[in-house]
């Protein structure tokens, strides 16, 4: 018997795929995505005039949602008080819709602008809504770069699509 601790293994095969993710070099993602013809499956929630709702393919949290422009921008300055204005009235209202279909606690809402914010696309802003539960945090993160998600993305997907068209027909 030997006196070596065996080494715990936490696998995590989500991870490989956002490793293997060549489109994260083929130019911008937010600029590509919804010029496709496949909401589904690039997690196109809804799209507005100026923006569009996609949810996070590596999420911090179920949920968690970005509002993006449809201009090709990394500054705030640069979007037109119309943009900026809509983004705004999407804000609350995303954050209504998770209210309905996750019932959260709490929010984190922002946006990482520049490199050295945190920003992993920064030459097109985006504005991130993470829903938080009570009790949602833990060791993991801090100690193997690791989130726990309870439920799959195409699960929170399917809950959300239906509040962002029920929704979307009440506005026509």
């Amino acid at each position: 018997m030997s006196d070596k601790k065996a080494t715990e293994r936490l696998w995590t095969p989500w991870r490989m795929e956002y490793i293997l993710d060549n489109s994260k070099s083929a130019g911008c993602v937010f600029c590509s995505k919804p010029k496709e013809d496949d909401d589904r499956a690039n997690l196109i929630l809804y799209r507005g005039k100026s923006f569009f709702v996609i949810m996070n393919r590596y999420p911090y949290n179920n949920g968690h949602l970005l509002i993006t422009p449809y201009s090709h921008v990394g500054d705030m300055e640069d979007l037109s008080a119309e943009e900026l204005c809509e983004i705004t009235m999407e804000m609350q209202r995303s954050i209504g819709i998770l209210k309905k279909v996750m019932n959260p606690d709490g929010f984190n809402v922002g946006m990482n602008l520049g490199k050295a914010a945190g920003s992993g696309i920064d030459d097109h802003l985006h504005l991130h809504i993470v829903p938080r539960w009570k009790g949602d945090t833990n060791f993991m993160p801090v100690l193997s770069d690791v989130r726990v998600m309870p439920e799959h993305l195409d699960d929170t997907y399917m809950k959300l699509l239906d509040l962002y068209k029920e929704d979307s027909l009440k506005e026509e």
